[in-house]
This record gives structure tokens, C-alpha cells and sequence, in this order.
């Protein structure tokens, strides 16, 4: 690993990278070959996950080409230094901020998505100007493998190089010095990430997670509500870190969602949706057990069936469901869907704001009153109101977490900032040069610096 970042850190002190051309050259190659893997890639998001081709393109696959567009679109706007005018007090003078890349940065992507979650820090991290290393999950081995296949075939590794293996080669990644580490991930994983990086303080971003609500108020097109939010927990068989984690419902619409869910999930998957070869199945057995755990202390009003065999459990409906229910706990990451109810706006506020900052947030109302309140009161990294998960797709926004979370940002322009570091300079002329901020200090000299300086 140390020979890794070493030869790495002697490539980017070739100064190559800083070069725009050098990156728009290197993101045109990586979105050519992306082109030409996409069967390969596929094959292997099916291998891994089970997902099916459409859903590999329309969440990772079609993403990155997105992200890559923007990106290549904006990147020279983007790279060129910054004019900010100087105060008279520092005149004759003029001031720019340079962007000036990081360096050798760290890419740690998770299973979940595992093309989308690797590929899209990585195309920041190249148009800032950075060598990357890129650690994908040993939980997805198919996808890892063509990744590992494909960007060994575009980059050298003194550019870009990905490592294989589990939590032992990850270990010895964060025992070496990186200029910035960027993680997506559990919240448990990310405290071991950043103690690792508090080491040599490098600077993290953390992608991470947590109980994302989902609001339905009495106000709501139910019909479009339930259909949306059954989206949010079909995609990825609900593995997904800004999934719907539980649903706060007004008491009035409680019914009315039950049955409008059940069809919605009946209309996209049939009567037998573990039959359905187009659901994503549970990333392992233990994920699975798990999950069919969490059911025993609520009642299933929508699914409730699992089939061991091929990991694929029904989108679920929970009722009977308390805070302290076991599907209340901890991040669902699954098609489970806890159901609360609630009569006053006040009782949400105060239950969301109770809890630790999630991810996401989500309401379905039109009422405009409830829609400013969910914006500026409740705390969330990012959200949408009247869908679920769409707001992730939208590179102009940033993606990041707050609180427990995660912290930083990225996609589009801010994701560049991410793995950008702002250089501030200052060029002083040589044919002025004001005596007033030279000792020894005087009346006069004071006067003049509270004239300038006011």
C-alpha cells in the first residue's frame, strides 16, 4: 500500500494533472469505455445484486454518463482562478484564489451502488486534478472486478489504481497518508474512517446514512404518495441510503395509503413480487435474516414474504409499529417499511427532531404552509417533496449528509470543490510603498490606518 501512495505522489508532483486538457482527455476516455462495458457491467451489477439492466442504467450506469457530462461540460469554468478585488488598504495589489488540487485522495465506495458510489467521486476527484485510490467493496466481487478490469485499462496506476480485498487491505490503506479520503458507508465504518484520518489529519468527506423519514400529510394526492414511496423502497430492493426509512402518516389517511401502497407495489411487481426476477434480491443471507427479523415485533399490512433461497423479500408494509420497535432502531436498508401515525404538524417536528439528522427527508403534502415548515425547521442532508430518492439525480445539487449523516458534500460543481483545494494569493506592487503599517507606529500613522481600515 505504501508503494501504492508513494508512486502516486511522485506522478502528481510531475505536475501532469493540473493540466485541464490532461483531465478532460482522461474523463473522455473513461466516459468512452463506460459506453463499451456497459454489457459487462451490467452482467456483473446481476451477478452481484441481482438487478436487472434497466435498473443498472437508470441508477448507476446513467448517472455516471450524466455526471460525466456535466462534468466535461463546466470542468475549464470550472479550473480557472477566481479575481477578487483588494480593499485600498492593500493597495496597489490584486488578489485570485487558484484551484490547486488535494493531491493522492482515497475513494472508499460501499455495495449498495457499487458503479454509481465509486465512479461518481472519482470523476470529482479526476476533474479537481487528483491520483486516486480507489478501494471498491469486497461484497459486490463481480462489479469490483470489472472495475478494477476497466480503470486498470484506461489509467496507469501511478494516475489511478484500484485495490481488491476486504477489511485487511482497507486497514492497511488508512495506515498510510492520503490527502483527502472520501467514504460512503455505515456510520459504525465511518468512525473507524475518520479516527484513521484524525492520525495524519487528512481531511474526509463521509457519505453515510440513517432513518430517513418519509411524511404524508392530510393534504396529499395519496394515489401519486403511495406510488412514489413503493418506488423508494422497490429500487434496490431498498438498499439505498436515502430510502424511505419510515413512514409518518396522518391518521386520516392511514387506510387510504394501505390500499393504494398494495396496488402500486401489486401494478410494478405483480401478485408475487419475490417472483419477480426484475427485484433485487438481499445482498447476502445475514442482510436478509436480519431483515426478516425486524418484522417480528409489527404486523404486515402490504408483503411480508421472504424466499430464502433467492434473498428476495416483498416491499413491506409494517403497522403496529412504536418507537421502540425493532424496525425503529437502526437503518432499514431493506423493503421494510415502518408506518406511525400522527394528527398534529407539531408531533412530527418534534418526533424527527428528536431523533438523529438523517440523510434524507421526504414529504408528500400541497399545502404550502407544511412544505415551508418541513424545509426550514426539520434538519436533513437533502430531500424532496411530493417523490422520494430523485433529488440524488440532479448534479446541479449537492449530495451530502449532516450530523450523524455524514458530513461534506459532492456531485456536480460542489463535488469538484470536494477534492479542491482554494489558494488564495495576493501580488503586491513595487512602486508603492505606504509607510503607515511600519513601526514605530505614531498619531499620524493610526489616523491613517483607521481611514483605511473602517
Amino acid at each position: 500500500m505504501r508503494d501504492i501512495v508513494e508512486t502516486q505522489r511522485k506522478f502528481f508532483q510531475t505536475h501532469v494533472t493540473r493540466d485541464v486538457d490532461f483531465r478532460i482527455r482522461a474523463l473522455k476516455k473513461l466516459q468512452q469505455t463506460i459506453r463499451e462495458w456497459e454489457p459487462r457491467i451490467s452482467e456483473a451489477l446481476h451477478a452481484d445484486l441481482g438487478k436487472c439492466a434497466t435498473e443498472g442504467y437508470m441508477c448507476e450506469i446513467g448517472l455516471v454518463l450524466g455526471s460525466l457530462r456535466d462534468t466535461l461540460k463546466n470542468i475549464r469554468k470550472w479550473s480557472k482562478p477566481r479575481r477578487v478585488m483588494a480593499s485600498l488598504a492593500h493597495f496597489p495589489s490584486s488578489c485570485r484564489v487558484e484551484t490547486d488540487p488535494y493531491g493522492v485522495v482515497l475513494i472508499m465506495s460501499p455495495w449498495n451502488y457499487p458503479v454509481l458510489l465509486c465512479l461518481d467521486p472519482l470523476i470529482a476527484a479526476l476533474s479537481a486534478g487528483n491520483c486516486c485510490v480507489v478501494k471498491p467493496s469486497s461484497t459486490t466481487p463481480a462489479t469490483s472486478a470489472v472495475l478494477a478490469e476497466m480503470l486498470g485499462a484506461i489509467f496507469p496506476p501511478e494516475y489511478v489504481k484500484v485495490v481488491l480485498g476486504g477489511r485487511e487491505n482497507c486497514n492497511a490503506l488508512l495506515e498510510e497518508k492520503f490527502d483527502y479520503i472520501f467514504f460512503t458507508g455505515s456510520p459504525a465504518v465511518g468512525h473507524t474512517i475518520m479516527d484513521a484520518a484524525a492520525r495524519h489529519l487528512t481531511p474526509v468527506t463521509l457519505e453515510l446514512g440513517g432513518k430517513s423519514p418519509c411524511i404524508v400529510d392530510q393534504s396529499c394526492n395519496i394515489r401519486v404518495a403511495a406510488r412514489r414511496i413503493a418506488f423508494g423502497k422497490i429500487l434496490n430492493a431498498g438498499q439505498t441510503c436515502v430510502a424511505p426509512d419510515y413512514l409518518l402518516i396522518h391518521a386520516s389517511r392511514k387506510e387510504e395509503f394501505v390500499t393504494e401502497f398494495r396496488e402500486a407495489v401489486a401494478e410494478m411487481l405483480g401478485e408475487h413480487p419475490v417472483q419477480n426476477t426484475n427485484l433485487t434480491h438481499i445482498i447476502t443471507p445475514r442482510h436478509f435474516n436480519r431483515l426478516m427479523g425486524l418484522m417480528q415485533d409489527a404486523t404486515p399490512v402490504v408483503g411480508g414474504q421472504g424466499v430464502a433461497e433467492t434473498l428476495r423479500i416483498e416491499p413491506t408494509l409494517l403497522d403496529n409499529v412504536t418507537p421502540d420497535s425493532a424496525s425503529m432502531q437502526e437503518e432499514i436498508f431493506g423493503p421494510l417499511l415502518p408506518m406511525l401515525t400522527w394528527n398534529k404538524w407539531e408531533d412530527v417536528e418534534n418526533f424527527v427532531l428528536s431523533r438523529p439528522r438523517p440523510l434524507a427527508s421526504y414529504l408528500f403534502s400541497t399545502d404550502k404552509g407544511t412544505e415551508r415548515r418541513f424545509r426550514q425547521h426539520l434538519a436533513f442532508g437533502g430531500g424532496c417533496v411530493n417523490d422520494t430518492i430523485i433529488h440524488l439525480a440532479v448534479h446541479g445539487m449537492p449530495f451530502g449528509g449532516v450530523g450523524s449523516s455524514g458530513m461534506g458534500a459532492y456531485h456536480g460543481k460542489t463535488g469538484f470543490d470536494t477534492f479542491t483545494h482554494y489558494k488564495s494569493v495576493l501580488k503586491k506592487a513595487n512602486w508603492l510603498d505606504l509607510p503607515f503599517r511600519y513601526q514605530p507606529y505614531n498619531k499620524l500613522k493610526g489616523a491613517l490606518l483607521r481611514m483605511f481600515l473602517r
